[in-house]
Parts: C-alpha cells; structure tokens; sequence
C-alpha cells in the first residue's frame, strides 16, 4: 500500500506539481496541501488523470483551528475504484476567505458545502445553492466551531398552549460549575479533602 501512494505521489508531483504544495503520507492515506486558488484545478486533474482516476467524492468536512490566522482547513476525501486507493485533498482558509465550489467537478459536493457551510460558516464561491442544511432557518452561529456555546443561543420546546415550537433563550437552572475530572487514582495536583492527615514515611 505504502509503495502504491510513494508512486502516486510521485506522479501528481511530475504531473501536477505546482497545483501541490506539500504531499505527506500519514495512516496508510496521501494527503495533499493546496491552496484555494488551486483546488479546483487539483481536483479536476484527480478526477481526470488515467492513474489518478478519483472519480468518487466521499466527502467534504472543516476542521476549525481557532489560533491559526487560516482558521479552516477545507478537506475533500476522494476514492479511486481504480487504484482502490483514497486520497485527501486540503485547503487552509481564513475565517472570511471564500473556497472555489467543487461543484463542477464533483455535482455530489452540494450537500457536503451546504454541511460545511452550515456548521462551520465555511463561504463556497460559485455554488448554486449555498444555506443552511441541517439548522433551522434563523439559527444563529455555526455549532461545530470551538468557539460555539455547548448550550447555544436558544431552545426549542413545543407549547402546547399554543399548539406550536417556540424558541427561548437558554437559561441555566444551576450555576455553572467546573469539573477538573482527574482520577484521584491517577494522582492529582492539588491535595484531596482527608488526604492532609496521612502521615508520610
């Protein structure tokens, strides 16, 4: 397998190397790093390239990295029938950086964008249809970035005064609280409650 994606890397850094900005294999799949700019491109010769031959697109998911300036990467997993191979495709972005939509190459990528539109607020340029998908119109935020509230904005209830789902800002019954979750059995960093009365050899 490894010897398999030395030489497919091998090829698509002869044949496309500068759509490529850095290959690596890692976990029995190669990874390639590209740019915005570029990624259409690199997924069209993917596609269409005779040893290449990835013509199925699985998926299209973010990966929020709230410290770095490019706070997205954008990564497209793809499978060659073919080669019985899987590959990844990513991109870094900024937070405000639109990515070129992979939608004509691959028309399975409307959905995955919209997800990634939706969960993360990743913006896709030229896709036909770009909102939300999983959310309910009007949802504030996107619920996979790490900066998103665990409780979010609002809760949904159904009223049954008025017969329909209402909307309210969450409300905590108990004062938030936190949990260190270490094992005393582990050792902790602090002294627990009784432990001050052992004696020491």
């Amino acid at each position: 397998m490894s010897e398999a994606l030395q030489e497919l890397s091998s090829h698509i850094g002869e044949a496309a190397g500068g759509l490529v900005a850095s290959a690596d294999i890692a976990f029995g799949e190669l990874t390639l790093k590209t740019d915005g700019a570029r990624v259409v491109e690199l997924l069209t010769f993917l596609r269409d390239d005779v040893q290449c031959g990835f013509v199925n697109l699985i998926d299209i998911c973010g990966v929020d990295w709230p410290a770095r300036a490019e706070r997205f990467d954008v990564v497209y997993h793809l499978l060659s029938p073919r080669q019985n191979l899987r590959i990844r495709v990513k991109v870094a972005v900024a937070e405000d950086q639109p990515v070129p939509s992979a939608c004509s190459v691959y028309p399975g990528a409307d959905w995955f964008e919209r997800e990634a539109y939706d969960m993360y607020g990743i913006l896709f340029t030229g896709h036909p249809d770009l909102r939300r998908i999983l959310t309910d119109y009007g949802f504030e935020g996107h619920p996979l970035r790490k900066d998103f509230p665990t409780t979010g904005f609002v809760e949904v209830r159904y009223d049954d005064e008025v017969k329909r789902v209402v909307y309210e800002p969450v409300e905590l019954k108990q004062e938030f609280r936190n949990f260190d979750f270490l094992s005393p059995w582990e050792g902790t960093d602090y002294v627990l409650p009784g432990d001050e009365k052992a004696k020491t050899n």
